[in-house]
């Protein structure tokens, strides 16, 4: 999820060429800003610092490299090292971003972030080519076409993953408990999604699936809840390999289901970021309820999930969410407004307190997909310290990699039947089987009470 400001805080000229004149210039500015004494002078050796750096690298890298290039790499180099989802924009990827967020383009329907700097797939979306072809919440993406995604910026890759329609796009990936890469072909589409489906189980149990938080979720629950919920005693509400969408649909779902409290706040440094948002009275829907998530749920949905679980109004089953609780901003950096930095500014936090970022949400009940009863152990299980190595490791098995082809066998949550949940789908499904023996237990005790 993501908070995009455009705004250009200070227009400004640079009056000096030289490494030591714009640490001046710097220096100078943060004095006259207002700045305390002692940060002051802190401020001044910090900017002779970078001035040293880059005048020595203009000056003596082997690379011709001009004074442009030169404090791009480092603007580059210093977004990255903020977090995983802060990036600087040069002109061709500031474009790319701004035809993402406001225009058409092919795609994969593929929701992806960064995990231990590891290219890690957050969910297929549903009923698109990525989904279609098999791909994966926690897959890792080893290479795009023939580039390997190792040190490759976030924004760099989904760029590469958009293009024309109809175009083939191939991804090698590597995956839990599979001995060897797995190379992927999948041709893009113009990505039109669904994003909610409501269905009922056995006639006692509503099934809503909130597969991505767009601006007609809460619309279309709502329809949904009116034309099927009549006198069904519980609701499993979906939101596994859900990636997030939009803040106040996410906020307003909640709404539905709790009258009173908080449901989310957003803090940051500047008091302009922070922000409460609190459930209100009307339209309270008090029924027994369980919410499915794993690891491929992120943003919006970790939001309804964790405020729900805070509110004590549902229970979590399934697997740890993603754990992408942060806001990000762009700002021009250049007069012309041709490039951009894109930068966390602010962090969820759930009604405890709790934050999201890096966390995720754990389950009440943790299930694991399919037949599996605990954790799998596998060659997945790296951090960041040895994940470089493991990933050359991998690269090296390219060459006698498997094929997936698109075949719709792969997806387990896939289910052609459109208002109902068939026996045949929960007995494929160990998450949701669970969650509904869970429910229909909440729904006996509560009419023992």
């Amino acid at each position: 999820m993501m908070n995009i400001k455009n705004k250009l805080k200070n227009k400004f000229f640079i009056l000096g060429f030289s490494a030591v004149g714009v640490a001046s210039m710097l220096s100078i500015s943060s004095l006259q800003a207002g700045a305390k004494s002692d940060d002051s002078i802190e401020r001044v050796e910090a900017m002779r610092k970078l001035a040293t750096v880059l005048a020595v690298v203009e000056q003596n890298s082997v690379d011709d490299l001009n004074y442009t290039d030169i404090i791009n790499k480092a603007i580059a180099g210093l977004m990255s090292e903020i977090d995983a989802h802060s990036s600087y924009f040069s002109e061709k990827n500031y474009k790319d971003f701004k035809v993402q967020t406001e225009g058409e383009f092919g795609g994969l329907g593929i929701t992806v972030g960064m995990r231990d700097k590891a290219l890690t797939v957050i969910a297929p979306i549903d009923d698109t080519p990525a989904y279609r072809a098999g791909i994966k919440a926690g897959d890792i993406i080893l290479k795009i076409d023939d580039k390997a995604t190792m040190d490759m910026a976030l924004d760099e890759a989904v760029s590469l993953m958009r293009g024309k329609p109809k175009t083939p796009i191939n991804l090698t990936i590597i995956r839990k408990n599979e001995t060897k890469p797995l190379k992927i072909n999948i041709v893009r589409e113009i990505i039109k999604i669904d994003s909610v489906f409501v269905k009922t189980i056995d006639n006692d149990l509503l099934y809503i699936r909130v597969s991505n938080f767009d601006k007609k979720v809460v619309p279309d629950v709502k329809k949904g809840l009116e034309k099927s919920l009549g006198n069904r005693k519980g609701i499993i509400l979906d939101l596994r390999s859900n990636p997030g969408g939009l803040l106040n649909q996410a906020v307003d779902l909640v709404d539905l289901f709790v009258d009173k409290g908080i449901i989310v706040s957003q803090k940051g440094k500047n008091e302009s970021e922070n922000k409460v948002y609190e459930a209100t009275k009307g339209g309270y829907i008090n029924i027994p309820m369980v919410v499915l998530i794993d690891v491929g749920s992120a943003s919006a949905s970790e939001i309804v999930s964790g405020a729900l679980q805070d509110h004590r109004r549902a229970i979590l089953v399934g697997e740890k969410s993603f754990g992408k609780g942060s806001v990000q901003a762009v700002w021009p950096i250049t007069i012309d407004g041709s490039e951009a930095i894109k930068l966390t500014v602010a962090r969820y936090y759930l009604p405890s307190g709790r934050t999201i970022q890096a966390s995720g949400v754990e389950p009440d009940i943790e299930v694991f997909m399919g037949d599996v009863p605990q954790k799998s152990e596998d060659n997945l299980e790296v951090r960041e310290a040895n994940l470089k190595k493991h990933l050359e490791n991998e690269l090296k098995k390219v060459e006698v990699n498997q094929t997936i082809t698109n075949n719709l066998e792969n997806n387990e949550l896939e289910d052609n039947n459109k208002t109902v949940i068939t026996k045949e789908k929960i007995s494929k499904d160990s998450q949701l089987k669970s969650g509904i023996d869970i429910l229909r237990s909440m729904i006996i005790m509560g009419n023992k009470k």
